[in-house]
């Protein structure tokens, strides 16, 4: 664990901090890291977080987070003067309120979550912080500026996960520590008791001596897909290997790709996963041999759970929402990556894996 400075004495040392991150679920996961930070700074300190519901159970796993409170803005905004609207409005509004925070940091730096940062009540001696600049590759609206009574200054060429971290770490005035020891996203169990094509996978009778690997094959963009082909080619090594092969989705063109992908393989140890909440599916995740899968939410999720990875990016973004180098296992940055080098990646994080846990 990094050594840490003492917070200066002239500064205010939080009881109370609410961190306002609603969305997505990358950057939700890219976030924790943060809380991590500020929990090493100050042991005592109660941590809040405002989040969209579909993020919420995900939060409750992360170390540390006292209180999730749901925020349904997408929803409200697609009925914004309803009966239905008003009374959930006010019903967080209420739950938002119940507590006065010391520090509200908006690290989601969009008019959105700023009116969120503004909503909530400070302490009598209390702050809000945002980012005062967006930073490379990331969304960023003028109003979390201006909400702010403190603007923090983010060098512009800053990951997902060191904006967060710097932002929070400036903010309440304890040093940035130079590596990723910890996400904080705690599997409540392995394999937890669900079925899936007629296979209950549990802690008591999912065959220990047959690792599963989880296939991330969906994105939120067509441009960041791997070909189909390559994912069977894959999954045909994989499970020539020995392991069996959970293919994940999300959504119906994704289970659509799963049941494709499937159809082309041999039909045993191939495992299309039910739609999963995303505590469940976290759980379901730790108790797998590894990931591999393309830039997404899930793919991230592994970093956070330290799972064998490998991620494939088509585009130079690696840097920003790639595994930070303490925690890296293995990444593509080049446009369609071959089935040989996947898997030869492959290979190379299960060695280093297992390096590691006989040291």
């Amino acid at each position: 664990m990094p050594t840490l400075r003492p917070v200066p004495t002239d500064r205010f040392c939080p009881v109370k901090v609410l961190i306002v991150k609603l969305s997505s679920l990358g950057d939700v996961v890219h976030a924790m890291p943060a809380v991590q930070d500020i929990r090493r700074a100050f042991p005592h300190a109660q941590i809040d977080w405002v989040v969209e519901p579909g993020f919420a159970p995900l939060v409750r796993h992360c170390e540390g987070v006292h209180r999730v409170i749901a925020c349904s803005l997408r929803a409200w905004r697609k009925a914004p003067f309803s009966a239905a609207t008003r009374q959930a409005w006010a019903s967080f509004k209420a739950e938002l309120q119940a507590e006065t925070y010391d520090a509200i940091i908006d690290l989601q730096g969009l008019t959105k979550s700023a009116l969120v940062a503004r909503l909530a009540r400070l302490a009598p001696r209390g702050q809000r912080y945002a980012l005062a600049n967006g930073t490379d590759g990331s969304s960023y609206e003028a109003p979390t500026r201006w909400v702010a009574d403190v603007a923090v200054h983010i060098p512009p060429h800053s990951s997902a996960v060191q904006r967060s971290r710097a932002l929070c770490a400036q903010a309440l005035g304890y040093a940035l520590p130079t590596s990723v020891d910890n996400y904080g996203l705690v599997a409540q169990s392995g394999w937890v008791s669900v079925a899936i094509n007629s296979i209950v996978f549990d802690a008591s009778c999912h065959p220990a001596a047959v690792p599963v690997v989880a296939l991330v094959h969906g994105t939120s963009r067509a441009d960041k897909l791997w070909p189909e082909p390559h994912w069977v080619a894959l999954a045909e090594r994989l499970l020539q290997s020995g392991c069996e092969i959970a293919l994940l989705h999300g959504n119906d063109e994704e289970h659509a790709r799963s049941t494709r992908l499937a159809q082309a393989l041999p039909g045993a140890g191939v495992h299309i996963w039910p739609r999963l909440s995303l505590d469940a599916l976290t759980d379901q995740l730790a108790g797998t041999a590894g990931v591999i899968g393309v830039d997404s939410g899930l793919s991230h999720i592994a970093v956070a759970l330290d799972l064998s990875h490998v991620q494939l990016y088509n585009f130079d973004t690696t840097w920003r929402t790639g595994p930070h180098a303490s925690r890296q296992r293995s990444v593509f940055a080049t446009p369609c990556p071959s089935v040989e080098s996947v898997w030869q990646a492959w290979l190379m994080v299960n060695m280093v894996q297992k390096a590691s846990a006989t040291a």
